[in-house]
């Protein structure tokens, strides 16, 4: 069934809200769009924050298909040891791709040392030297169009003057529903993982 709102003649649709004030616009039961006493406002998703004590990944599934930009958030993530490099990866078919990537970083260990790096197996996040430090990271994928996705992020290891500043981008063959928080060598001891997805 459509409905069609019309403002600019008396014979317009016209729809009351209920008593909580709220328009909410749904499509197969669920809520895509509402319109609120303060305003109108679209869908920002949480997903289910991952606590990492274990394991090499954090997967998040079941993206929906209208998402069109996604906010990883990494608080505290340590590793078991050193050396740990930390990728996001998204998929199309439930499963993550591993390569495809054209992502560039800057590293900077907090002077005029500095690298720059080409990698294709993933987005780069950071790097963990010391199992003792943990990084803080905030990354941002954003679709294109035609499943092009681009990548922003910024990710400092507390506990030293290492910090990564990374862009990137991968064109899947099919619609984005899965994103994946890898490491590259060891495995995850302690720290928080979660994602925004929004339309």
């Amino acid at each position: 069934m459509a409905v069609t709102l019309n403002a600019s003649t008396s014979s317009g649709f016209i729809q009351t809200a209920d008593t909580s004030g709220d328009l909410a616009l749904q499509s197969n039961g669920t809520t895509q769009f509402t319109v609120a006493s303060t305003g109108a406002y679209g869908q920002i998703k949480s997903g289910t924050a991952v606590t990492t004590t274990s394991g090499t990944a954090v997967d998040f599934t079941s993206i929906p298909s209208w998402v069109k930009r996604i906010t990883v958030m990494l608080n505290n993530v340590s590793t078991a040891a050193s050396n740990a490099n930390a990728l996001i990866r998204i998929g199309y078919t439930g499963a993550v791709e591993s390569t495809g990537y054209n992502c560039n970083y800057i590293q900077t260990n907090g002077s005029s040392t500095f690298a720059i790096a080409n990698i294709t197996n993933g987005l780069n996040v950071g790097f963990m030297s010391n199992a003792a430090n943990n990084m803080v990271a905030v990354g941002t994928l954003t679709l294109v169009g035609s499943n092009i996705w681009t990548y922003s992020a910024n990710c400092v290891e507390n506990a030293s003057t290492r910090a990564f500043i990374t862009t990137g981008s991968i064109t899947l063959g099919g619609t984005l529903n899965i994103l994946s928080v890898v490491l590259t060598s060891s495995t995850f001891d302690a720290g928080t993982i979660n994602i925004l997805y929004e339309g």
